[in-house]
């Protein structure tokens, strides 16, 4: 069975600087709002990689469902940041690590 995880690339913008509290505090409480409904596998954030404010990865039942997730990030809402969103197969024991034969 093919399982699918959800890569979501926060990406800051010219507005990025004037990120306040506030706003991060939305942004976290997205983040537990999505762990509370299961949605949330990891998140985090980059050292070293600038114009990228974060990532996380989450669990959805299509590319379309993670989407509608990725458009209620308060960082995107409010307009700080943009996101990329990337359907990742996941490979493990389980499945033979994609082995195709």
């Amino acid at each position: 069975m093919d399982r699918w995880l959800y890569v979501v690339f926060l990406e800051k913008n010219k507005t990025y600087n004037k990120v306040t509290k506030a706003v991060i505090e939305r942004h976290v409480a997205n983040l537990k709002c999505l762990d509370d409904k299961g949605f949330l596998e990891l998140c985090g954030v980059f050292k070293g990689y600038t114009g990228v404010a974060g990532m996380y990865i989450i669990r959805a039942k299509s590319y379309e469902e993670a989407e509608s997730l990725c458009k209620l990030e308060p960082l995107v809402l409010e307009g700080y940041a943009t996101y990329k969103l990337k359907a990742l197969q996941v490979a493990d024991r389980e499945n033979n690590y994609l082995l195709p034969f």
